[in-house]
């Protein structure tokens, strides 16, 4: 019983077809796509694919967006489309947001991929551990869940591409290329990457600070995003690189939600959307 699931950024879609809606199952397909090209998904990379049963994702973009993703499985399969929403409480964890609905889901679905990574290292099933969480993307989130799996808040920031833009717009004289992570840079170029990494880098290990006082001990540090891999030489803290989480908490959702259990005719429609 396939599983397709995707997670629909602020600047591509990514998408894997699994053989079940199970965690740990094998991912019988993946890609991804930046978002201009969507519109040719079902010519190219899905048509050659076995109909999935199931469908779930986490969408930030436009609904403009959701709408062509939505459009593409329709041309193909008959499956309807589930979009997560962040809830009060999903596979094991609990949303400390103010108001729950309003998290961004990429990042509620992410945690709980990551939750459940933590619970399955050696030692975990006695004594979990609390969790510092960054997706390094087009914008940067750095997430706190303690112990007992409950989120207790989390900092959103511009990416570097973001930062560098705003530069550029604001202040003459900064149309200059990409540079060097260096600790005293020596000229605009490395002055610009070196800031918006080392802001990023603090960012994420001041929250590592935050969950050490708050719980008593060292989090579990883990960040996901294209652009994370950019940024475990300057961090303090050691973040575990993991690139599936998004996709690992679908799975966790859809187990949770009985997805495996479902046909595409009786899984309901699920279809509002929240910005981060």
């Amino acid at each position: 019983m396939s599983f397709l699931a995707i997670d629909v950024g602020n600047t591509r879609l990514k998408w894997a077809l699994f053989e079940s809606a199970q965690p740990g199952a094998r991912a019988l397909a993946q890609g991804a796509e930046f978002l201009d090209h969507i519109d040719k998904l079902a010519e190219t990379s899905w048509s050659r694919l076995p109909p999935p049963q199931t469908m779930l994702g986490c969408v930030v973009a436009s609904d403009a967006v959701k709408h062509r993703v939505e459009a593409q499985m329709e041309e193909l399969w008959d499956v309807s489309p589930q979009w997560v929403i962040a809830s009060a409480q999903e596979a094991g964890l609990v949303n400390g947001y103010d108001h729950p609905a309003r998290l961004g889901p990429d990042r509620w679905v992410a945690m709980i991929g990551a939750w459940h990574r933590m619970r399955a290292l050696p030692g975990a099933s006695t004594q979990s551990r609390p969790i510092v969480l960054s997706m390094v993307g087009t914008a940067v989130t750095v997430e706190a869940i303690d112990a007992s799996g409950k989120f207790l808040g989390g900092y959103i920031l511009p990416g570097h591409g973001i930062m560098l833009r705003a530069l550029e717009s604001g202040t003459a004289g900064l149309h200059v290329p990409t540079g060097e992570v260096r600790p005293f840079p020596t000229n605009t170029s490395d002055a610009l990457t070196s800031g918006g990494t080392f802001a990023i880098a603090g960012a994420m290990d001041r929250m590592v600070q935050h969950v050490r006082a708050h719980c008593g001990v060292d989090p579990w540090c883990v960040m996901t995003g294209g652009a994370g891999w950019k940024m475990a030489p300057s961090l303090a803290s050691r973040f575990e690189l993991i690139d599936s989480l998004i996709f690992d908490g679908l799975l966790q959702i859809a187990t949770h939600r009985g997805l495996d259990q479902k046909t595409a005719a009786d899984a309901p429609l699920i279809q509002p959307r929240f910005a981060l």
